[in-house]
């Protein structure tokens, strides 16, 4: 299968990716640990049905330390006993942001309370940023068809 579109394939492409790529970096420099950034990145593309963000999430995590067994319970995160409270607010903040347009309202608070438990508010900027971040990639990728299965760890730097 190939893309519908070479996202690099012109000057408008190649710059907005970059730009893209740049603002995708930032989260790394936050406290949030890379493997919970890449947690949320996973299960964010998981709903958005992105095969080729779900491809570079997982193999990114697996790099960053994160363990297969978990990566195999993130769609099922409620149910898992495998993550941490963090992680779980952190999921479950990606779900309902990911979902937005289902919830009037947006958010729920009780959601982002959970979430301010455990993260500070450069944290919480942080997970936000991710969470909009991951899903504009993925509505990219997805817009395009962008194929999986032969991502390569650190691909974008």
């Amino acid at each position: 299968m190939d893309a519908r579109l070479n996202l690099f394939g012109s000057s408008i492409g190649r710059t907005f990716s970059q730009h893209m790529l740049a603002a995708g970096q930032v989260m790394s420099q936050s406290t949030v640990p890379l493997t919970t950034l890449e947690l949320v990145r996973l299960r964010a593309s998981q709903i958005n049905g992105c095969g080729f963000c779900g491809d570079m999430h997982t193999k990114e995590a697996v790099a960053a330390g994160e363990s297969h067994a978990r990566l195999h319970l993130v769609a099922t995160w409620r149910e898992a006993t495998v993550f941490t409270e963090a992680e779980r607010a952190a999921l479950e903040l990606t779900e309902e942001g990911t979902r937005i347009a289902d919830a009037a309202g947006g958010v729920p608070d009780e959601v982002w309370a959970k979430a301010a438990h455990h993260f500070t508010e450069e944290e919480l900027a942080a997970l936000v940023f991710n969470i909009a971040f991951i899903n504009a990639a993925n509505r990219v990728n997805v817009m395009v068809r962008q194929p999986a299965g032969d991502y390569e760890v650190g691909r974008f730097g």
